[in-house]
């Protein structure tokens, strides 16, 4: 049995996207489309080396507006002070006493923990916000 060019570029596509899946590369897919691409181009009768060109410009293309399209989407906040990972963030606590060196002990959520200072002027005791968590370091600053 004889498989058509068309069939060939179809496998492709779809080894490319099985590629995405077992990797996580989501240009695998762009790429997918570009060997998508050829395949419809073979189905219209075109030469090889028209399909080749038709897989490059397409895949290409796809792969390079994908890279623009994210280059200009905001970024997120780093994972320590991202409220959307860490749902401490924003939350209040109260520091009775500061070390000289930023630190203290502070309670919160039942139990006792290390937090630093993260706000602007020298270390206050009274009610603060979280503003970030590293390991099991609370960052805090005044509550406005």
């Amino acid at each position: 049995m004889e498989l058509s060019t068309s069939t060939w570029w179809w496998l492709i596509a779809g080894g490319l996207v099985a590629a995405e899946l077992a990797t996580g590369t989501f240009h695998l897919l762009m790429l997918a489309l570009g060997a998508a691409g050829a395949a419809l181009a073979a189905h219209a009768g075109v030469s090889g080396t028209a399909q080749m060109v038709v897989a490059a410009v397409v895949g290409g293309g796809a792969t390079t507006a994908w890279h623009f399209k994210r280059a200009r989407a905001p970024r997120s906040a780093p994972p320590e002070t991202n409220r959307d990972v860490n749902i401490d963030i924003g939350r209040s606590l109260r520091v009775e006493a500061w070390n000289a060196d930023g630190t203290a002990r502070a309670s919160y959520r039942g139990a006792m923990w290390s937090v630093r200072h993260a706000g602007p002027g020298a270390p206050a005791p009274g009610e603060h916000v979280i503003v970030s968590v590293n390991g099991n370091e609370l960052g805090v600053a005044p509550r406005a």
